[in-house]
């Protein structure tokens, strides 16, 4: 948070901010609070730390911090806020583990209007009171502040702060190259990710003319200087102030800037530095544009005006600024009677993304009629630059405002606003369909606004009516946050109250993640003699090096080494995935070597220094049509086959094939890959401190890479801010070369990837195309099912033979079909290799086998739901591996789904609307789900642990799972608190080590703490086997008087636990097994409404029964269903992957790649946990939750499929359309075929090389 007082107001301005785009010498004179400053576990916790933690609102604790932070300074402006400003607070905020809705819940308990249920005594109460205040000195600064010239000098880059206008103006006279710097929004990025580079920065901060407001009888003046929320602000005063025919401008920009990035963004971006960046995608510059807004420029020669037109917009010279001048103010003139505007916009999502396409529209009407006499419209985000459609504004005045006239300008505008096929960022025919959308909508929204002057002047000329139907298209979505009941199992009666198992036990390292006091690995202080790496990856997808440079980079300073391949003692990986290239590159992103430096800057500097020659192979393949076109595979074809599939098919009444693809999935876990190598004095020791899944795994490979035993190798992890799978293979690779790069220079060796190279270098989710065949009879019972995998292994065996066979494992999902086929392969292509994630194949397979349903029910004239009941598992029964289970729990789950749901009377409503909106619809879907957990062989199964009693009973606990924010340490204790019945405050776990429990197995398959949990518990119990005779002899006695008399008596109060593991096996050869301990069911419906006209979607409701058996700890387990569900929606929506023609990976940090954020949650949101009445073979009968509310999130995407089919069928689209995941704005817009997007122009693909490629 960073506090100032605002010169013009004289009150002290609080406001959240982006840290990493924030220049330090951009804080002259501000005062700057961090979540350290906040409150303490050591001294006094703050209520928003607190409430955070007791809320159950931090899972890995990576991201929150930064939700502190933005509660805060939320808190510091408004004691009591509003629910809406809770959501703009928190807007820019990204979670990936909890599903938001526990941290919005915390902030809840702070609104005027609290729905949360919680006791006014369970939490501290904020007092505003007892807040720091802002700084005396600071504030004596700023009431007489220093009129002189503030410079800052780096190596490369002056940084200039001058005190009064004058001296700026001769400043930017002097250096007129040198750039304007306010929030660093648009120059921050473009310096760090392009490598723009200005060795002088002006910062006009401290110009409060920069900051003046005037407003007059025909307009209004703001300062350059100030920020986008301060514009907001004003404008929102403004337009409260005048009668609404005034504020139109207003109004449109208001709107806009309530989704413009996020608040903290708005907090540090100004009006100036949007205007003048001059971005496509601009927001703002359309509709200044069309509103007739004017810059006031000002220089040392004087000040002067420009229209802020379409020149401008397009950099011409002749409208320009000249390279002297500065941007002083933006004048926006009212708008007038019979004058409308309005502004659209179309994102990946709702908040926090850049518009794919944004338009400003103004038209004046002939006063009492519907004659236009002016019109202005402005496009953003199908250009270069903001594109005014000049020419069709013309033509078009003197026209009246009806449908003829919409016919012909959306034919003006599609021919004006041309976009090339190849246009950068994509989406060509989705953005050629907006122009004219968005002029529809404007359309509508002029007829609706002249409704209501024709009220008021009841004489007036008779305008055309808009269809009742027609009306909702007005309407957009709004913001809201997620309400909803999370349903606890009941704790027995006969339980003690000190015995936590089944209890809502807060995460152990709660309140240390909300005070920002839990260590990850990279907040390990510098250690001495340390220096740092960074890696240099491949720019080829396919090529032989031909040479490797490193002269330039080594003579840099403070550049230590270059590490290669030839420097590995040991193995480099293994034949098929090498950890560092040698002869050959198989993928963009590919390590080649690595640079060992004493400061991150200085090795990145490095990495652009070193030339590498290559030679361009073939054959190049990205697709995996490619792969299959080349035969192109990482390992054999896997299959399960049952009954006769062919015969099946000869008597069935209908046959349907279909393909299905499915894009891949980035882990996006908020802690990047990292890892510190510190090597000891002697016999080659190292300590490896590592963000991993697998310590174990890391062990081995720096072992073998090293040559040296394991033993002499100890890899700690404390914690891990996210995993998701993307941690289990990887760190192995990272580990590997930094202690490479550790034993040959003999220092300590830090690496930490930032954002970009993790995203291109880790692979992710496998990308999936499917081929199905289904036969089935007309009342819906399918008899014969054929399905085709193929997933997009990337150019490394990896984890894709094991994900082919989880996938083929799990196709059949709930459906007892007697004739099946499956069989899938995992395609060689040239990119990353893609690894495990949370589902390991299910998410993407099952897809295919809920399309087979949806396609069945289409053409049999049913409901989705009703195919899916007649086909579902119903007694006692084999899957298609001949593992016997009862489905009863499932059948439980979907009839409780379907009752808490109300499914069928809110199947009616849905309908309902339907029949009343053409241009919204709303669908509905529910889908069951049989998740099978665990590995498919016994050996992946054991576990160990290692308990400590002290002489003062404190119990030291370790076991051989890692913290990845699914509250296993938390579990582990409430187990070991329940076997040795001592309070959970009595135990302690310090953090996994390979030095403390060896051999251990990765945290994956949602079976950590059902394994480790089963170690403890023997642990446990062999040492109170032990104090058996002493407690026996002192029954009345202490829990500390017998560990004391054990002591005495030399018994060792140390014990090793394990746990052999659960039988699992499979023979792929007889297609037959029991690969999988037992199953966890559940079933989800959710309900959508999608606009026709654009691809937005709205998640109304979603409910989730989800069968937990008992729970260990309700709320850690309906955080992980939570949390999967929205990782899974995600998936299945917004999360998409754009890759180049070359192989490059676009989309490779929060810009492009758009994550859920706290606004994509379903408005109402309830999980509930079934109790069970089966008992598996786990930890006291509880199950692992981790993964399978993963593929709930297909009841969203199957949701807006509904409501897309009833679009079509209501058009008479009637052909199938191929099912494409994630269901995107632009899928959902180009699905719903209608008279906008077959006006169109559409490419023959063959005439021009697309800006990406789908590679499923």
């Amino acid at each position: 948070m960073v506090s100032k007082r605002d010169p013009l107001s004289a009150n002290i301005r609080h406001f959240s901010i982006t840290a990493c785009l924030v220049p330090i010498c951009s804080l002259y004179g501000a005062a700057v609070t961090t979540v350290e400053g906040v409150g303490s576990i050591n001294t006094r916790l703050h209520p928003v730390q607190e409430r955070i933690a007791k809320s159950h609102g931090t899972q890995c604790g990576f991201c929150t911090p930064g939700m502190v932070m933005s509660m805060y300074t939320l808190l510091r402006n408004h004691p009591q806020p509003s629910e809406e400003q809770l959501l703009e607070a928190l807007g820019g905020n990204l979670c990936r583990c909890t599903g938001y809705r526990p941290i919005l819940a915390s902030g809840r308990t702070f609104c005027v209007i609290c729905t949360e249920l919680f006791a006014e005594d369970e939490f501290q109460p904020l007092d505003p009171t007892q807040e720091l205040i802002f700084p005396p000195e600071l504030l004596r600064m700023a009431e007489k502040p220093e009129k002189q010239t503030l410079i800052f000098r780096g190596e490369r880059v002056a940084w200039i702060s001058p005190g009064t206008l004058k001296d700026l103006l001769e400043l930017k006279a002097k250096h007129p190259e040198a750039p304007l710097i306010s929030g660093n929004t648009s120059l921050g990025p473009a310096v760090k990710s392009q490598g723009h580079f200005h060795p002088i920065l002006l910062s006009p901060a401290r110009i409060s003319e920069l900051s003046m407001v005037s407003k007059t009888s025909d307009g209004l003046t703001i300062g350059a200087g100030c920020s986008l929320a301060q514009v907001k602000d004003i404008l929102a005063e403004r337009v409260s102030e005048l009668p609404e025919e005034k504020t139109q401008t207003y109004r449109a920009l208001l709107k806009h800037l309530r989704s413009l990035a996020s608040q903290q963004i708005r907090n540090m971006a100004s009006l100036g530095g949007h205007i003048i960046s001059r971005h496509c995608y601009s927001d703002l510059n359309p509709i200044l544009a069309v509103g007739n807004a004017t810059l006031n420029l000002i220089s040392e020669e004087g000040t002067r005006q420009i229209p802020l037109n379409e020149h401008f917009l397009a950099g011409l010279a002749s409208a320009d600024l000249k390279p002297e001048e500065i941007l002083e103010s933006v004048y926006i003139p009212h708008s007038q009677k019979w004058e409308f505007v309005s502004a659209f916009r179309q994102a990946q999502c709702q908040q926090n993304a850049l518009a794919d396409v944004n338009a400003g529209m103004r038209v004046i009407l002939k006063e009492g009629t519907d004659t236009i006499k002016d019109l202005s419209i402005a496009y953003g985000g199908v250009g270069a630059a903001t594109v005014s459609a000049q020419k069709s504004c013309q033509q078009l005045v003197g026209r009246p405002w009806n449908e003829l006239m919409l016919e012909e300008a959306c034919r003006l505008l599609l021919e004006e606003v041309s976009l090339p096929g190849w246009a950068p960022g994509g989406k060509v025919e989705f953005k050629r369909t907006l122009v004219v959308s968005f002029f529809f909508k404007f359309y509508l929204e002029v007829l609706q606004e002249l409704k209501k002057l024709v009220k008021l002047m009841p004489d007036s000329h008779h305008y055309p009516e808009i269809s009742d139907q027609f009306l909702s298209a007005l309407e957009d979505f709004p913001i809201t946050g997620p309400q909803g009941v999370q349903r606890y199992q009941r704790v027995g009666s006969h339980q003690s109250l000190q015995d936590p198992v089944g209890r809502p036990i807060m995460h152990l390292s709660g309140l240390k993640h909300a005070t920002g006091e839990a260590i990850f690995c990279d907040d390990i202080p510098m250690v001495d003699r340390e220096l740092f790496m960074v890696l240099v990856t491949s720019t080829r997808a396919h090529a032989k090096i031909i040479s490797v440079d490193l002269s330039e980079a080594l003579d840099l300073p403070g550049v230590i080494d270059v590490i290669t391949a030839e420097d590995i003692p040991g193995t480099n990986g293994s034949e098929d995935d090498k950890l560092m290239a040698v002869d050959e590159v198989l993928c963009v992103g590919h390590i080649i070597c690595a640079v060992v430096a004493e400061t991150e800057v200085q090795a990145k500097s490095a990495t652009e220094k070193i030339k590498i020659t290559y030679e361009d192979l073939e054959p190049v393949i990205f697709t995996i049509n490619d792969a299959i076109k080349h035969n192109s595979f990482l390992c054999p074809e896997k299959k399960l086959e049952q009954g006769n599939v062919e015969e099946a098919f000869e008597k069935v009444d209908q046959i349907v094939e279909g393909e299905v693809h499915v894009g891949g999935q980035e882990h996006f876990y908020m802690e990047t890959q990292r890892v510190l190598v510190i090597p000891k004095a002697e016999d080659k020791e190292l300590d490896i401190y590592v963000s991993t899944q697998d310590p174990a795994h890391v062990q081995k490979t720096v072992s073998s890479t090293l040559n040296i035993p394991i033993n002499r190798i100890t890899c700690h992890v404390k914690r891990v801010g996210g995993g998701f799978g993307g941690k289990v293979g990887r760190p192995a690779v990272f580990g590997a070369i930094a202690a490479v790069g550790a034993i040959k220079t003999g220092h300590p060796i830090r690496l930490v990837l930032d954002r970009k190279d993790d995203m291109l270098i880790t692979g992710g989710r496998h990308p999936l195309f499917g081929k199905y065949k289904v036969g089935f009879m007309n009342n819906g019972r399918i008899k014969a099912l054929d399905i085709e995998c193929f997933v997009n292994g990337g150019c490394m065996l990896d984890d894709s033979e094991l994900v082919t066979e989880s996938l083929i494992l799990k196709l059949e999902n709930a459906y007892k079909i007697r004739n099946l086929r499956f069989r899938g392969r995992a395609c060689m292509t040239n990119l990353p290799s893609n690894t495990a994630f949370r589902g390991f194949g299910f998410p993407q397979g099952t897809l295919i086998t809920e399309s087979c349903i949806t396609a069945v029910a289409a053409k049999c004239g049913l409901l989705p739901e009703k195919i899916r009941e007649k086909n579902m598992y119903k007694t006692v029964d084999k899957t298609i591996y001949k593992q016997a289970f009862s489905p009863e729990t499932l059948i439980r789950c979907w009839n409780e789904c379907l009752d808490k749901s109300s499914f069928h009377s809110r199947r009616m409503q849905v309908e309902e609307f339907n029949k009343k909106n053409y241009w919204k619809k709303k669908g509905m879907a529910i889908i069951p789900m049989k998740f099978s957990v665990g590995f498919a062989a016994t050996s992946y199964h054991q576990a160990a642990a290692l308990v400590h009693i002290y002489t003062d009973g404190s119990v030291l606990v370790t076991h051989g799972g890692n913290e990845l924010g699914q509250g296993i340490h938390t579990k582990m204790l409430q187990v070991a608190s329940r076997e040795l019945n001592i309070p959970m405050s009595s135990l302690h776990i310090c953090e996994t080590s390979t030095a403390t429990v060896p051999n251990t197995i990765a945290t994956a398959a949602s079976i950590g703490s059902d394994v480790n949990g089963r170690a403890v518990q023997n642990a446990c119990q062999i040492l109170l086997k032990r104090l058996e005779p002493i407690i026996k002899k002192n029954p009345e006695g202490t829990w500390e008087d017998w560990i004391e008399s054990a002591f005495e008596q030399r018994i060792s109060l140390s014990a090793t636990g394990y746990f052999r593991g659960y039988k699992a096996f499979m023979d792929w050869e007889k297609g037959e097994g029991d690969p999988f301990p037992y199953y966890v069911y559940g079933a989800a419906c959710s309900e959508v409404e999608i606009d026709c006209l654009t691809g937005a979607h709205k998640k109304i409701r979603t409910d989730i029964v989800m069968d937990a058996c008992c729970s260990l700890n309700p709320a850690i387990d309906i955080g992980q269903v939570e949390g999967s569900f929205i990782q899974g929606m995600g998936l299945y929506t917004t999360e998409e992957l754009k890759y180049s023609p070359e192989g490059v990976l676009y989309s490779r940090g929060p810009d492009e790649y758009k994550i859920p954020t706290i606004t994509d949650v379903p408005e109402e949101f309830n999980v509930s946990l079934l109790p069970s009445s089966q008992t598996p073979p786990t930890i006291y009968s509880s199950k692992g939750l981790g993964e399978s509310g993963m593929f709930l999130g297909s009841s969203v995407f199957f949701a807006i499929t509904d409501a897309v089919a009833t679009a079509r069928r209501e058009r008479d689209t009637v052909e199938d359309f191929t099912v494409r995941s994630p269901a995107t704005p632009e899928r959902v817009r180009m699905a719903c075929a209608d008279r906008f997007t077959e006006m169109i122009p559409r490419d023959d693909p063959k005439t021009f090389r697309p800006w990406s490629i789908p590679i499923a």
